[in-house]
């Protein structure tokens, strides 16, 4: 049954996962984590669900665009139950922010194979990746992804390596700017402090560290047996999963210096690993083990939810 609604893309998947996401959004705001509603908040919280919901758009846009899946909707439906596992990702509407722009440099970055204006590119890449720094210091690292992806594509020209300091340098100083008129000329120097912290409380206690390297572990195996797949793949898949297995790890990485009191910024791995999910799921060919392996996708991630807040 779970096969045959997302095993293809159809309308009703997207309206089923929006409408999902939609409810489960204010249940996890204001039932499951209690927070008081606030007048000044609320329309940053309303950007954020709406930036979250379009990330499923952005998501499956990037999967058909470059063949990544198959015709399959179950990229989007892996997305929604990381959700159910991480609902504390929901809290952080700055992650959520961040994590759309970050899509938005990747789809940019993978769209390079084509070997057209690539400099173009390259450039849009970096300016999403700075403005999604401003919402979260640490998302400047994933311009290691960029200079990745110019070595594996097009390394010989130098002016490719200049042009992400561009990219960055014209949103700094665009941000620069508007703080200025706004009277808060010191947010980019207090905002970029890259503070380190492994040792929280969160990740401390049992039931949040065994659920995020049962999660770690699992992508990483996942993401072996994907690779062993495409050892006899065309060059041009292999460099397009390479691209999101190192967007993946700069993702963990991130996730864990900077886990302070809960692991928001881990919403930024979620693409990758649904990616890796999916793959898996297409190289299982009977059927009826499919259909479990879906089953049990969507029962565990809700048992998973239930035993943290019951």
């Amino acid at each position: 049954m779970i096969s045959s609604i997302f095993g293809k893309t159809k309308p009703i998947n997207y309206i089923l996962i929006l409408s999902f996401l939609f409810v489960f959004y204010w249940f996890t705001v204001f039932i499951l984590y209690s927070i008081p509603y606030n007048s000044n908040s609320i329309l940053l919280q309303i950007v954020a669900l709406g930036v979250l919901l379009f990330d499923i758009f952005i998501i499956n846009f990037i999967v058909k665009r470059n063949k990544i899946t198959a015709d399959h909707s179950y990229t989007i439906l892996f997305f929604t139950l990381l959700i159910l596992i991480f609902p504390e990702t929901l809290l952080d509407n700055y992650s959520i922010i961040c994590s759309f722009f970050l899509l938005i440099a990747l789809r940019r970055l993978l769209s390079i194979k084509s070997l057209k204006s690539i400099k173009i590119k390259i450039f849009d890449a970096s300016m999403w990746i700075a403005i999604a720094s401003l919402f979260y210091d640490w998302a400047i690292l994933f311009l290691i992804l960029v200079y990745i992806t110019i070595y594996l594509y097009n390394p010989k020209n130098i002016r490719n390596w200049i042009v992400p300091f561009i990219g960055v340098a014209t949103v700094f100083l665009i941000a620069s700017a508007v703080f200025i008129l706004i009277n808060q000329p010191e947010y980019i120097l207090n905002h970029y402090k890259f503070t380190v912290s492994t040792t929280s409380e969160y990740l401390l206690e049992w039931r949040h560290s065994l659920r995020l390297l049962t999660y770690i572990f699992a992508i990483l195996f996942l993401i072996v047996l994907m690779f062993i797949k495409l050892s006899s793949s065309g060059q041009g898949r292999i460099n397009t999963m390479r691209l999101i297995n190192i967007f993946f790890l700069i993702g963990i990485t991130i996730t864990l210096l900077n886990s302070n009191h809960e692991i928001s910024p881990i919403l930024m791995t979620f693409f990758p690993a649904t990616v890796f999910m999916s793959n898996y799921i297409e190289t299982i060919k009977k059927p009826t083990v499919r259909e479990i392996a879906l089953i049990a996708s969507i029962i565990i991630p809700f048992i998973i939810l239930l035993i943290r807040f019951i």
